[in-house]
């Protein structure tokens, strides 16, 4: 039986002959308001606990909620320091690269120099050969047409 404030307010019980309550009347209604309290004690114990459980979740989501925004920021930052890294190691490689191109291209002319002259060398000694070799055959030819003493 469900007891609202009303219902003990506007309780009335049986007068007795000399003017006293009706004892039974009283107990019935005490024990019904126990039962009533009881239940209400019990249920009010129960929604304290559900709701400190549920504080104790919010907290805790609370609280992984601030980790993972945590969690978030530093790899968000390590992202950011791994980007800057890699521009760095990339600029240092073209550089390095550059530098590598520059003395390869300053070896490479080099070595066509010195290719240069020793084509170069190589067409005097060929003219030179050409002019002593044509000067003994001319000397050669005028033995052999006795115009020049052997």
């Amino acid at each position: 039986m469900k007891i609202t404030p009303l219902d003990i307010q506007q309780q009335q019980f049986k007068g007795k002959m000399f003017g006293g309550l009706d004892q039974d009347d009283v107990d019935a209604f005490l024990q019904s308001v126990a039962a009533v309290m009881e239940n209400l004690i019990r249920d009010n114990n129960e929604l304290r606990e559900q709701q400190a459980r549920q504080n104790r979740e919010m907290l805790d989501i609370s609280e992984k909620e601030k980790e993972l925004r945590e969690v978030m920021l530093a790899a968000q930052r390590i992202t950011e320091d791994m980007k800057i890294n890699a521009r760095k190691e990339a600029d240092l490689i073209i550089s390095e690269a550059e530098l590598k191109a520059e003395r390869i291209v300053a070896d490479s002319e080099r070595q066509l120099g010195e290719l240069k002259a020793r084509i170069e060398d190589v067409r005097r000694q060929k003219v030179q050969f050409e002019m002593s070799l044509k000067a003994l055959l001319d000397s050669f030819a005028r033995q052999l047409s006795g115009d020049e003493p052997a």
